[in-house]
């Protein structure tokens, strides 16, 4: 009976030997025997998990590419929106004062006033003491 138990033992332990399990200490304590702990049953048992896990990581490379190149195009975009709305307000400002002029111009004729927009800029008259 306990020669039984004793075989029935060791098959126990060969058996848990042979399984890989995931125990942080188990696979260091593996590593520093010179025992391999990633081996080819390691990756047949597990080679969906390993492919998805592989998958998942190419998907998350490929869309932080996305997303940056994504973000540049946006900053160009931002940078393209500011120049037309400076453009905007020149072009309008423009054609505010010439409509302004415009007006200026037909009120002053209707009411007489011998007046004309000036050929030189103004200049500021200062006393010079010495």
């Amino acid at each position: 009976m306990a020669s039984r138990q004793n075989k029935n033992k060791k098959k126990n332990t060969r058996k848990e030997e042979s399984n890989f399990t995931l125990n942080p200490l188990r696979m260091v304590q593996n590593t520093l025997q010179g025992r391999m702990f990633l081996t080819l049953e390691f990756f047949k048992r597990n080679w969906l998990y390993i492919v998805a896990a592989t998958v998942m990581m190419l998907m998350y490379i490929s869309n932080k590419y996305v997303y940056q190149s994504d973000m540049a195009k946006l900053q160009e975009l931002k940078v393209s929106l500011n120049n037309a709305r400076t453009d905007y307000v020149d072009a309008s400002s423009t054609y505010n004062s010439r409509i302004l002029e415009s007006q200026m111009k037909h009120y002053i004729d209707s009411m007489g006033i011998d007046l004309n927009i000036s050929k030189c800029p103004p200049y500021k008259l200062s006393l010079n003491e010495q």
